[in-house]
């Protein structure tokens, strides 16, 4: 078979000679082949199709197409071989496999489904859908991904998880980034959003429900298996992941923290937004300025399934319990509602609590993932609470008795817990005991010789009054000035260890005898 390169020569070299021979001279081949490419060209067939031979397989091609039918082009090239030997068939496995191939081809190009473009209108369609986000301490995270159909422009937020309160919370903040609400928002068939089928027909979940009344929106899904609805947004996933998500091909380093894979989220939208879509041929971003006023205003107010997990505030204790853990809440929620949620994963983890009142939602409490058995507690929400230790009584008067001995002073106090402390036998007679002296000596003297006693360890009948008495037995000692002092002073000290030289007393009578 020639080659396009030889066909061309031998329809030139015959357009130059007009001879069939003489091009078969020119060109090194046989007069039939330059008359038969001649003849294809005048045709109007430039390059001459090769003759078809036929093939061994031609006899058995009807049952091929049998069976390819009935197994809905699955069938194997090898089965089908032997099935054939078995009707006589003499030909190679080869030529079964090149059989059966070509039926195949033509049976799928037979049953292939034709995919029709979508025509998108401005403000109707909001689709989304999840990906693998990259890892943090172990664990994966999610990445939600929306798409607005007409604009083509991009939402993408990292997820810790695909509960509803978290789904719900990332729609509530597409809506706010795209500054209104579509009529249709488009998903896949998660519990989230469908919680069975019957009779193919998909029943909603009521949070959905609900969530979707709120915003004015309806929340529908998808076929299986018909890309041309979702195509978009599984689309926009890929890409995502190829941007965000840690591969060889982007060398992307590990995320150290949740907060770091927001800031990349963030930066991928930024740029995908604002710079040309190769089908638009405009930004997506200047697209959805023309778009804005077709999407209709959203409440001022998140639905309250996106704020988390409701919990009820016990009526004397303000914590509430949330995957395990416990959470403090402000004293004044007590016996009220609020929801729950958490946000990030690893070390920046947090547990968010909302109230939603008559102003509206309100975030009350924000605390540090708890483990279980170790509460989260915030000391502002126990605003009159008095942290009771162990052998740090209040001491409060539950007599007129014993107030009256209280009124004392700090002494009795301390007396009191010393004596308690001590196992002191009679407090109650003793205490009288000191209510009496009180009153003969005053209260400042007894109430030192209370503290005193309860410093010394003096708790016995008659200490209170032996120390009483010894108080006031003391004289004061006055000191005198050291001018108006009778004492010699110490200045013949100064001669204590010198010499002392003898001194010789002279009489009366000696001095007569020398006369």
């Amino acid at each position: 078979m020639k080659h396009d390169g030889e066909i061309m020569e031998i329809l030139a070299a015959y357009d130059l000679t007009r001879s069939l021979r003489a091009t078969a001279e020119l060109t090194g081949c046989s007069h039939h082949t330059v008359a038969r490419h001649v003849a294809a060209r005048d045709a109007g067939k430039p390059i001459a199709e090769p003759a078809y031979r036929g093939r061994v397989t031609d006899e058995f091609l009807p049952k091929i197409e049998e069976w390819v039918e009935a197994s809905k082009g699955k069938i194997r090239a090898d089965k089908a071989h032997d099935k054939l030997l078995a009707l006589g068939y003499t030909g190679s496995e080869r030529s079964t496999r090149r059989a059966v191939a070509q039926v195949r081809t033509a049976y799928r190009f037979g049953h292939v489904r034709v995919h029709r473009p979508w025509i998108t209108e401005p403000g109707m369609w909001l689709q989304y859908d999840f990906g693998d986000g990259p890892v943090i301490d172990g664990r994966k995270t999610v990445l939600f991904v929306a798409w607005l159909a007409w604009s083509r422009f991009r939402v993408v937020i990292a997820l810790r998880d695909r509960t509803a309160p978290t789904v719900f919370a990332a729609l509530d903040r597409t809506l706010r980034i795209l500054g209104g609400a579509p009529t249709y928002v488009l998903t896949d068939n998660e519990k989230t959003v469908t919680v069975s089928h019957v009779a193919g027909v998909p029943v909603r979940n009521q949070q959905t429900v609900d969530f979707a009344r709120h915003y004015g929106i309806t929340v529908l899904t998808c076929q299986p298996a018909d890309p041309a609805t979702k195509g978009g947004s599984e689309s926009s996933v890929k890409v995502a992941k190829a941007d965000i998500v840690p591969r060889d091909t982007n060398l992307r380093p590990e995320y150290a923290s949740f907060a770091e894979v927001e800031a990349a989220c963030d930066a991928f939208m930024d740029e995908v937004n604002n710079r040309e879509h190769r089908v638009t041929r405009r930004k997506p971003a200047a697209m959805l300025v023309e778009e804005q006023p077709r999407l209709h205003r959203i409440p001022d107010t998140a639905h309250t399934v996106s704020f988390g997990l409701s919990r009820s505030v016990p009526d004397n204790t303000p914590m509430v319990t949330f995957e395990n853990g416990q959470y403090s809440v402000p004293a004044h929620l007590l016996g009220a509602r609020v929801f729950v949620r958490s946000h990030g994963i690893g070390e920046g983890e947090q547990v968010i609590v909302v109230h939603h009142g008559a102003d509206g939602p309100v975030e009350v409490a924000r605390h540090p993932r708890a483990r279980p058995g170790s509460p989260s507690i915030d000391d502002a929400h126990f605003p009159d609470h008095r942290e009771r230790i162990p052998g740090d009584y209040a001491v409060k008067a539950r007599s007129a008795a014993e107030a009256e001995f209280l009124r004392i002073g700090a002494g009795a106090k301390a007396w009191l817990l010393e004596a308690a402390a001590a196992g002191t036998t009679r407090m109650n007679v003793k205490m009288a005991d000191a209510v009496a002296l009180a009153k003969i000596s005053g209260l400042t003297a007894v109430d030192e010789a209370l503290g005193e006693a309860a410093t010394y360890g003096r708790f016995a009948t008659g200490d209170l009054a032996s120390i009483l008495g010894s108080n006031s037995s003391r004289t004061l000692t006055h000191r005198a000035d050291e001018g108006q002092s009778l004492a010699q002073g110490t200045a013949g000290w100064a001669a204590i260890g010198r010499p002392v030289a003898p001194v010789f007393e002279v009489s009366a009578d000696d001095l007569e005898e020398s006369a």
